[in-house]
């Protein structure tokens, strides 16, 4: 299995607090919000967020070619900023870099942004480059699992893997119907990148022990994009938090038990927030082994719901405190889908 050598992340300029956005909410609608809004905001767990452009921006009609350029221009470079981070953090030039995975479900562009990074960044021109689009918020997840099945590739390779999610861009001022009033209650942008080396590596590196994914029938339209006329329109389902404890918790203690490990065994998880209700069902699984969640709850306080670098930017946090238990990865995102990873810290039992 492979190393997680680093973990590097990036947000846009823009900071918005929950109370900012009902501001800006009443203003494009020319009238004071419904309480329910309200409401909604205040249970989100988030006090502030980041967003890829000023919040007037929002406000105006949009065109695909519009959203199109913003995810050029912000989401390039907030790329190069957290690969090149993470590339520092790790002590790696971009030359030895065998293959750039890029998860990303809020934009595309061809070239992928892994192609145009070879050259602005200086990775060797026979780089492999992998972009991949639909995983959502389960993608960081999942994109760890193949960045470490590449790095046991060819005897070994080190993998560059990124995170990007301009959510924003799917917001929609015109429609105030209760999936985009959630939308814009929970969701964010930015960036997280790691690098994952199937070769040797320092001492202290952690790494990773198992992976799984399980993909529910029936499920597909709990969450995803329609394609709207002026960019990607939210698809939500109102019960995930009900799904977390009906479906993923029977999946999530298989996965555990088929690794020796038990709920006491583990150190702090690192989840994908989803929201405030989301994280309070993933509460409850972990109970009473596990007293909460709290970094999941700080980054969802501080960042919003990002889509797939979320993980990253809570294991990130969790790995700063140099835990001696392994770290559970769990994710929830379209099909319906669940992914989990156990990373194993120095010094993981």
């Amino acid at each position: 299995m492979g190393l997680l050598r680093s973990i590097a992340t990036a947000v846009p300029d823009h900071r918005i607090t929950q109370a900012e956005v009902l501001d800006v909410l009443a203003k494009a609608r020319g009238a004071a919000l419904p309480a329910r809004l309200a409401q909604i905001l205040g249970n989100s767990g988030i006090d502030q967020r980041y967003l890829a452009c000023e919040p007037d921006y929002y406000l105006e009609p949009r065109s695909w070619t519009g959203r199109a350029e913003i995810y050029d221009e912000v989401g390039t470079r907030l790329a190069h900023r957290a690969a090149g981070d993470a590339l520092d953090k790790a002590g790696l030039a971009p030359a030895v870099i065998d293959a750039i995975v890029l998860i990303s479900t809020t934009g595309t562009m061809t070239p992928s942004i892994p192609s145009r990074m070879i050259e602005a960044m200086g990775f060797d021109p026979s780089t492999q480059t992998i972009p991949v689009f639909g995983y959502g918020c389960a993608g960081s997840v999942l994109g760890l699992r193949l960045a470490n099945d590449l790095a046991a590739a060819n005897g070994g390779q080190n993998i560059l893997l990124v995170s990007l999610e301009l959510c924003s861009l799917s917001y929609d001022y015109s429609q105030f119907d209760k999936k985009n009033m959630i939308a814009t209650a929970l969701f964010a942008d930015g960036c997280a990148a790691a690098v994952i080396s199937g070769r040797e590596g320092p001492a202290d590196a952690p790494s990773f022990r198992a992976f799984d994914q399980k993909t529910w029938p029936g499920t597909c339209d709990m969450m995803g994009w329609e394609i709207g006329h002026t960019g990607f329109d939210l698809v939500l389902a109102r019960d995930i938090p009900s799904f977390v404890t009906r479906d993923f918790a029977p999946f999530c203690d298989a996965f555990l038990a088929a690794q020796g490990l038990a709920k006491s065994d583990l150190s702090e998880p690192a989840c994908h927030p989803g929201g405030g209700r989301v994280v309070e069902a993933l509460e409850a699984y972990f109970a009473p082994e596990l007293s909460g969640i709290p970094a999941t709850r700080d980054v969802l306080r501080h960042h919003g719901n990002m889509s797939s670098p979320t993980v990253l930017f809570v294991l990130d946090k969790l790995l700063e405190k140099k835990p001696d238990k392994p770290i559970l990865l769990t994710a929830l995102g379209p099909g319906f889908t669940a992914a989990l990873g156990i990373v194993d810290p120095r010094g993981a039992a």
